[in-house]
């Protein structure tokens, strides 16, 4: 499976409907991220029964200021609508693999609970409105 191209237009109904994506936020003039381009091309072939997603920052500025992006690329796992992983850097082959792997093993009745949790505690990465 070749990747998606994920604009503002079509995000819930990517992130919806397969509930395991992927997405490298990329821009074209980014040496690292034409670098990364055939290692995330190359998984999403091996694994097509994840949805792999691309967003070009700089046409979907709105999308990548709402997931935080500072630092191009930066790769986001989104499970059931919760961002499990999301860091900058062209990752190498063996370490996407191995961050795919831990992204399926993932219990996400606990990753709810914890999410949960934290939303319900005052002051955890919000700002207290002082």
């Amino acid at each position: 499976m070749s990747t998606t191209e994920l604009t503002k237009d079509n995000f819930d109904e990517v992130v919806a409907d397969d509930g395991f994506v992927l997405i490298d936020f990329w821009a074209d003039w980014c040496g690292p991220c034409r670098q990364f381009a055939p290692v995330y091309e190359a998984a999403a072939e091996r694994h097509s029964d994840l949805t792999f997603a691309k967003v070009d920052t700089e046409a979907e500025q709105e999308l990548a200021a709402a997931f935080e992006v500072q630092s191009i690329p930066t790769l986001t796992i989104v499970r059931d609508r919760i961002v499990v992983f999301s860091q900058p850097g062209a990752l190498p082959e063996p370490v996407l693999e191995d961050l795919i792997g831990q992204a399926r093993d993932l219990d996400m009745e606990e990753v709810r609970q914890s999410a949960a949790a934290s939303e319900e505690q005052p002051g955890q990465g919000e700002p207290s409105g002082q």
